[in-house]
């Protein structure tokens, strides 16, 4: 793992920095565990091939645990936040609300079902689909 992204874990209160440290583990066991990873817009991001996978952000609600092609994993647990975008998330507010096993499945989706967050700026906000 990046030490920056430990870094941003040690920044957050000591139930935050649990979830994160936890979610930060999971991603990194996982397939995901040779993609890149860093500190992306202020969070811990995953790419792979330089496209956005999953990462985790401190906000109001909790750690929002996010997969940027999230609205195509037909996941109930995972809620869409807008229509523009197919990102999914979930937020945890204790450690207990984690099932590990649900976050590794959505990573082995995530690997599965892309878009190509990568080029959407060259696109003028338009998304093509990966895989």
């Amino acid at each position: 793992m990046n030490p920056d992204i430990q870094l941003y874990n040690n920044a957050q209160a000591s139930t935050d920095q649990e979830i994160c440290n936890l979610l930060a583990t999971t991603i990194c066991n996982s397939e995901l565990m040779e993609a890149e990873n860093k500190i992306w817009h202020g969070h811990p991001v995953w790419f792979l091939d330089g496209n956005p996978i999953v990462g985790y952000s401190k906000q109001k609600a909790g750690i929002r645990l996010m997969f940027w092609s999230g609205a195509d994993f037909e996941e109930e647990g995972l809620h869409i936040k807008g229509e523009k975008f197919k990102d999914a998330s979930i937020f945890y507010n204790q450690i207990s609300e984690i099932n590990t096993s649900d976050v590794k499945r959505w990573i082995k989706k995530s690997i599965a079902i892309q878009w190509d967050y990568k080029n959407i700026v060259k696109r003028k906000g338009v998304l093509e689909r990966l895989k």
